[in-house]
């Protein structure tokens, strides 16, 4: 999941895994595979990297559980 920023400043969490295509013109859209839609404030390039990362994340080993103190 990545956290965007809608037009009218608010913040969307997107399933990376929906994201179909990314495109730039004055604004950035992304069109999601269920056909829907949004219109975001960051930069393409932006959005590829945090989809990267997180695929990143995803896919690197799952770290030491820490465990709470009492």
């Amino acid at each position: 999941m990545i956290t965007l920023t809608r037009i009218d400043t608010t913040s969307i969490t997107v399933n990376a895994d929906e994201i179909e295509t990314v495109e730039s013109y004055h604004d950035t859209t992304i069109t999601l595979r269920s056909g829907r839609r949004i219109i975001v404030q960051e930069a393409a390039p932006f959005i590829i990297a945090m989809v990267i990362a997180y695929r990143r994340e995803c896919n690197s080993p799952l770290p030491a559980v820490i465990q709470k103190p009492d």
